[in-house]
């Protein structure tokens, strides 16, 4: 059976950062927390009319914008709504995007009085100036007390990131930046580079940023450091200890099945053999107007064919553990030949190694992944 998540969007954000390219809209004046609780849940009754869902949910994630924002009661109603219309898995991984810049320690202990059992905080830098270049409206010391406030709370599971290559940093200021942030303890780790992603301010306006050389020394030595401290990398960006791989992501990587509600959201299930794609209105005002029937829905699409194969090796060859072809074949109902002539051509490069029915990366093949998968677009 493929796993079923659930990912909801809180699209709204305290600002807007200059990096960012999510569906995030600064919130002005009170957000509407009450409606939209409501809409969210009359989208969830929409795509299970399409469908019913007999299969438990084994992650529920709460992305934004800044989740943190709505009240522990506003996450709490709607994670009653979905335990009302669909079963949870035992042991079911739930975690909330948090900003530091909004952290309070009463609504960490009300998220966690909800059911919320893991915190994803972007701290992304412990220097204040490299923070006001990212547009943050938390500085480092805040970062810490938010960190300190989710362990009050009895957040045992944690997840910080971290951005390096950020305008004119150096790598002793990396490093410093990670040495920090592993002082922290979370339990896991997302190490991302600063990218200059279209329709962005940063793409209108580039800062300066560290070349590609220096931006490399910076990922191998994050990673060592990383590494060195107990986390175990498991994906591009994502590092754990053991038994605190982000469950959610990796239903991702691994293709599974994930309804997804709320403004801009993207979903994917598999039904009668065929992988469907739906995707909400981004804005706000539109996707509460329109939740609950068809003109909720902006985009929906069926995937097959050698798009299929390539959606599969794009997420699955961003774990280091790679894919099994039996895995493969039962998440896209396709056959092993679907993946050549760009498998053999990969193996016999050496970007792909293969034991048996397991394909991975290799060292190399994970150092040059995106030439990697791209290999594998349709022509």
């Amino acid at each position: 059976m493929i796993p079923l998540a659930l990912y909801i969007h809180i699209p709204w954000c305290a600002k807007k950062c200059p990096y960012c390219d999510f569906n995030s809209h600064p919130a002005r004046g009170q957000i509407p927390e009450a409606d939209y609780v409501q809409a969210l849940l009359r989208d969830l009754d929409f795509e299970l009319a399409q469908a019913p869902e007999a299969r438990p949910l084994t992650s529920i994630f709460f992305g934004g914008g800044t989740p943190s924002l709505f009240s522990g009661a506003g996450i709490g109603a709607i994670l009653d709504g979905v335990a009302q219309r669909l079963a949870f898995a035992p042991g079911i991984e739930i975690t909330l995007e948090a900003n530091p810049g909004t952290a309070e320690a009463q609504r960490f202990r009300d998220y966690r009085a909800a059911g919320v059992n893991r915190l994803s905080m972007g701290v992304q830098s412990l220097n204040d100036r490299h923070l006001k270049a990212l547009g943050r409206i938390h500085g480092a010391d805040e970062a810490r007390a938010a960190v300190a406030m989710a362990r009050d709370a009895g957040f045992d599971n944690l997840n910080l990131d971290l951005m390096f290559a950020l305008p004119e940093q150096t790598l002793a200021e990396a490093e410093a930046d990670l040495r920090g942030l592993l002082a922290l303890a979370p339990e896991h780790v997302s190490y991302y580079h600063l990218t200059l992603e279209p329709n962005t301010e940063f793409a209108a306006r580039p800062p300066t940023l560290p070349d590609s050389d220096l931006a490399y020394e910076m990922l191998e030595r994050g990673q060592a450091l990383i590494e060195a401290a107990g986390y175990a990398q498991y994906e591009t960006s994502a590092y754990a200890r053991p038994g605190r791989r982000a469950a959610h992501n990796l239903n991702y990587w691994r293709f599974g099945d994930y309804l997804g509600i709320g403004a801009g959201a993207h979903g994917k299930r598999t039904l009668d053999g065929r992988v469907l794609r739906r995707a909400r209105h981004k804005h706000p005002k539109t996707f509460m107007e329109t939740a609950g029937s068809a003109a909720g829905v902006q985009e929906q699409r069926a995937v097959d064919g050698a798009e299929l194969a390539f959606e599969y090796v794009l997420n699955s060859l961003r774990l280091h553990e790679g894919f099994a072809l039996a895995d493969f074949r039962a998440r896209t109902g396709l056959a092993d030949t679907a993946l050549e002539p760009a498998l053999g051509r990969m193996l016999s490069k050496g970007l792909l190694e293969r034991d048996g029915e397991v394909i991975r990366p290799t060292v190399l093949g994970r150092n040059h992944l995106n030439t990697l998968q791209m290999e594998f677009l349709p022509s």
